[in-house]
């Protein structure tokens, strides 16, 4: 126990000093604009899914423009939505795109900027276990809905010939917080699973059947990592950067893929971005795509009250577009695609 209380300890202190930014939290947006010496900063809160690349990017901007200074609190997808409306912020961040309803509550207007894209894998701990997992669409949705209790289940062993299993209990982690990327794994779900849309449904908040939560994608990875037989869903990027075993998922042609740069980029192309930037990726065709991919997004306001805010905040989004596009590799992220870049950067332009 004190390892693990010790290893979720570190990684709270990690994600801590990641996710927080530069300088202190504002409570107000209006007032989170300081003006001394020309400086600038600005407060965001949101989705912890691209909260890594996010935090690149502000770094390597302030250090172009030492004036400017982005504060980031990686809160979750819910979190973000929730303080952008309430106007507590310069901007927001979700891995699902606010809807019709959630817009209409922002005064000020708002513009919706899909910035990168990800995977979603299902990161697992299993001692004694195979040293690549495969899991069919019954498999995994059977995990999720508790139908499915042990890793040598013949659900899990079909699809994986030859290696031995152990009778290991599998314990499910899922996010505790309002999570885009609890939308994301669940709008899946539901895609591939008529008993999972007919029962626990899609939402950033939904009432799963088992398991145990975690907050955030830091959350969940460690309890992953201090419970054997876990398994849970998150973002690819923090799964690659501590080097995490994740399964390889059956997708919707029936073919088994793992998440990587290439799987990824296949899915998004599998979907065209529509002129409100709100493509959802819930079951991607095409036979090398992996299955659950998402676009996340910046949450902006159409008007700002003053000009150099929204300037200020236009040229991090151009940043962010262009040079920054080099960090989404490293980081685990998908490049977006060149007519998704000028899509974006066109309704930039939104902002005054």
């Amino acid at each position: 126990m004190r390892i693990a209380r010790n290893l979720t300890l570190a990684i709270t202190l990690l994600v801590s000093v990641w996710f927080v930014g530069f300088g202190q939290s504002y409570p107000d947006r209006d007032a989170g604009v300081v003006y001394a010496a020309g400086e600038v900063t600005l407060q965001g809160t949101g989705a912890t899914f691209p909260a890594p690349l996010y935090q690149k990017w502000f770094t390597e901007y302030n250090k172009l423009h030492p004036d400017v200074q982005i504060n980031y609190q990686a809160l979750g997808s819910g979190a973000g939505i929730k303080q952008f409306q309430q106007g507590l912020v310069d901007f927001g961040a979700s891995d699902a795109a606010m809807t019709d309803e959630e817009m209409a509550a922002v005064k000020d207007g708002t513009v919706l900027l899909p910035m990168t894209a990800g995977s979603v894998v299902l990161a697992y701990n299993l001692p004694g276990g195979p040293s690549e997992i495969k899991l069919s669409r019954d498999a995994y949705s059977g995990i999720f809905l508790g139908k499915i209790s042990s890793w040598n289940d013949p659900a899990i062993a079909k699809s994986n010939a030859g290696a031995t299993l152990p009778d290991t209990k599998i314990t499910v982690v899922t996010r505790s917080d309002g999570s885009g990327t609890t939308f994301v794994f669940t709008s899946h779900l539901s895609a591939i699973s008529d008993a999972w849309k007919n029962g626990p449904g899609t939402g950033k908040s939904v009432s799963f059947p088992v398991g145990v939560a975690g907050k955030g994608n830091p959350g969940v990875t460690a309890l992953i990592k201090q419970t054997p037989g876990a398994i849970g869903y998150v973002e690819y990027g923090y799964a690659k950067q501590i080097a995490m075993p994740f399964a390889t998922l059956e997708n919707k042609s029936g073919k088994y893929v793992k998440a990587d740069l290439e799987s990824g980029k296949a899915a998004l192309a599998s979907v065209a971005l529509p002129a409100d930037l709100r493509a959802w990726i819930p079951d991607p065709t095409g036979a090398n795509s992996y299955p659950i991919v998402s676009y996340t997004w910046l949450l902006c306001y159409k008007k700002y009250k003053d000009p150099k805010v929204a300037q200020t905040l236009k040229s991090i989004v151009q940043y962010g577009l262009n040079q920054g596009q080099a960090f989404s590799v490293d980081l685990g992220y998908i490049p977006l695609p060149s007519g998704v870049v000028s899509a974006v950067s066109k309704a930039a332009d939104g902002i005054s």
